[in-house]
């Protein structure tokens, strides 16, 4: 482990924030950490990841075809998935044709929630906890709430989420590669917090990197990276040409702060590791 990264990753202290904690993650777990990694946090919108692949074990079980219907008329799986429904931010306007737009929606994972509730016939919060949390170990986390963002729990379970993107074994691989590839390449839309993008690229659940500037990871960041940030102020990203993911979990609310201070975090994170993984 670099002298240094201890150092780095307690810069997190100085983010104004009561509580917060952050991690190293490799193919083996984590790597470093620091601050209280087994306080529960809420995660808001990272639980978007957990979510996502709940739907897509089943998509890989036969039980939820991507391309079925769902949520609004001519909307798909896939397209709930990539946030191109044209469902809102909030509510059920719908505000394009799907597939026109990328327009980031709560209410489509919701869905999507309901969804594979329906096909297992127990709740969201019992079929997420059977499908994702209970085999990757993630005893401390739960779904409390709505799954687009309802889930709470330590930045422990967090990294489980990050070791399991970095190398997955609960999907497919083929599965995998589609949905951490662009669905509907060229597709605009707004970054809640972050700005307007044209293209703004995501895969199926999964954010994508790509060439966006300015952004939430680093600028180190292989263009491969994906995840996810939240809210909370909270945050996941896995790089595969690293081989590793950084995960984080405060109880400040996500403003411009962080996009001063989590891509600098990034980029000094990824500046003290070894030059091939």
């Amino acid at each position: 482990m670099d002298d240094h990264l201890p150092a780095v990753l307690a810069t997190i202290d100085t983010w104004g924030a009561d509580h917060a904690a952050a991690a190293l993650v490799g193919p083996d777990g984590i790597i470093a950490s620091h601050g209280d990694i087994d306080r529960r946090f809420r995660w808001a919108s990272v639980t978007k990841l957990v979510t996502c692949l709940a739907v897509l074990t089943a998509v890989d079980e036969g039980a939820i075809d991507l391309d079925e219907p769902a949520g609004p008329p001519d909307s798909t799986v896939r397209h709930l998935l990539a946030h191109a429904s044209g469902l809102p931010f909030e509510g059920e306007t719908v505000l394009a044709k799907p597939g026109t737009r990328r327009i980031y929606s709560n209410p489509g994972f919701d869905a999507l929630g309901a969804l594979l509730a329906e096909r297992d016939g127990v709740d969201a919060q019992v079929t997420i906890a059977r499908r994702v949390l209970a085999p990757l170990g993630m005893a401390g986390t739960d779904l409390d709430g709505r799954p687009s963002e309802g889930l709470a729990g330590p930045l422990t379970d967090l990294a489980a989420i990050a070791r399991e993107l970095l190398h997955p074994t609960l999907i497919e691989p083929a599965t995998y590669q589609v949905a951490t590839t662009v669905v509907f390449p060229g597709l605009a839309g707004v970054l809640p917090g972050v700005g307007r993008f044209d293209p703004l690229d995501w895969g199926l659940g999964f954010e994508l990197r790509d060439g966006k500037v300015p952004h939430w990871t680093g600028s180190r960041n292989s263009a491969a990276t994906f995840g996810h940030f939240g809210g909370t102020g909270t945050f996941a990203w896995v790089d595969p040409a690293l081989d590793r993911a950084v995960v984080c979990l405060t109880d400040r609310a996500f403003g411009p702060w962080a996009l001063e201070a989590w891509p600098a975090f990034s980029d000094a994170l990824i500046g003290i590791l070894p030059t091939s993984p």
